[in-house]
């Protein structure tokens, strides 16, 4: 079984992070802070409730002036910057702190700096560099809206990666695990012109935070991204690459706007599928469903085909529903026929409860679903 996530707060995560703390705090105490960290509860906590009660012990240790306590948390950066590589320069993926370390530093700014905008805009454009930054934002885009945005804007056209990056992370509307921005998922505007500052932006990792957030608003706003996607299509194949992986959902919800952008003809009267075939009706939980069937392309020209399957799922309540699940984007040579096979599994995840009885699987073309067929999940 895999090490839980929690556990990263380990004894190699403290021995560093005490070490530096030592650097820049006087009389500080690493046996104290780690003795009120490792109380009754720590066992049971999980990864954000150790990190919030880390945060908690580091703030007793801390000067009690908020701005006093920044400072000193910038010298502990200006330390690592110091004594480690420059990973701006070295690979856009890379940060200069582990998730860890840098995941107390920016709970710190979130628990105890809502009430300072001015120092924590400075602490979080900091911070951000060495790590990542984007829930300790949101609190702040909630209490702030308009000069919080206004800075993600200006932060849009920072020097450094990591900054820029947080600049369309930070304002995702459905950033996952973070608390929600319910008036950019109502009203995004003012997130697009960040991402128009950011779709040609050379950090990789950059693109791909834009490709996310509008993969986010598309969820909400859909025409929004649409519009978005065929003015700024054929501009580079950066940004091609963005409308792409941003119009997944779209795509996986048969979007025919999205698909007559990518090239897949939403009619399909020339693909037919045969022979569907289930190998077992009678699928255990962790294992896996297979199933086969062919396609034919019985025009007289090549056919570019998005090929995809959906689940339903059963439901606690007794109800369906439906997953997509994409196999493969390519042409299909004319009057040809392709046998396809598939195994989707079962295996048991924390993200996803099977629930055992009915359950349907159909075959997606460019949207179009076909017949479903009925299986069987049992215990």
């Amino acid at each position: 079984m895999a090490e839980p996530f929690k556990n990263m707060y380990n004894e190699q995560f403290f021995n560093r992070f005490t070490k530096d703390l030592q650097l820049v705090i006087k009389d500080f105490d690493d046996r104290e802070f780690v003795s009120q960290i490792m109380d009754n509860e720590w066992e049971n906590r999980e990864l954000k409730q150790r990190c919030m009660h880390i945060t908690t012990i580091l703030k007793k240790f801390l000067p009690a002036d908020y701005k006093k306590a920044i400072t000193k948390i910038f010298e502990l950066l200006d330390y690592v910057k110091n004594t480690q590589p420059d990973f701006s320069k070295i690979d856009d993926t890379k940060f200069g702190l582990t998730l860890e370390y840098g995941s107390v530093l920016d709970n710190y700014v979130e628990q105890y700096g809502l009430d300072d905008y001015e120092t924590s805009v400075k602490a979080i454009e900091k911070i951000t560099q060495f790590t990542s930054c984007e829930f300790s934002v949101h609190p702040f885009i909630i209490k702030y809206p308009d000069k919080m945005m206004q800075q993600m804007l200006v932060w849009s056209k920072h020097e450094h990666w990591g900054v820029r990056r947080l600049a369309s992370e930070g304002c995702r509307p459905r950033l996952p695990w973070a608390m929600a921005l319910p008036n950019l998922k109502e009203n995004p505007a003012p997130i697009i012109p960040i991402l128009e500052n950011l779709k040609n932006d050379p950090a990789r990792f950059v693109r791909l935070s834009v490709a996310n957030n509008l993969n986010d608003i598309a969820k909400d706003n859909p025409q929004t991204v649409i519009d978005l996607m065929k003015r700024w299509q054929g501009e580079s194949k950066e940004v091609d690459w963005i409308i792409k992986h941003g119009s997944r959902t779209l795509l996986k919800q048969g979007n025919p706007e999205m698909m007559e952008l990518f090239g897949f003809n939403s009619t399909v009267k020339s693909i037919h599928i045969e022979n569907f075939q289930i190998s077992i009706l009678k699928v255990k939980v962790g294992n896996s469903l297979e199933f086969s069937f062919n396609i034919l392309n019985k025009n007289n020209k090549r056919t570019k085909i998005r090929l995809e399957y959906g689940i339903y799922y059963q439901k606690a309540n007794g109800t369906l529903t439906k997953k997509v699940h994409k196999i493969s984007e390519k042409e299909y040579a004319e009057n040809s026929t392709t046998q396809i096979t598939r195994k989707h599994s079962f295996r048991v995840v924390t993200t996803r409860k099977f629930h055992p009885g009915l359950h349907q699987v159909a075959v997606i073309i460019n949207g179009n679903e076909f017949e479903k067929y009925d299986f069987e999940l049992i215990e």
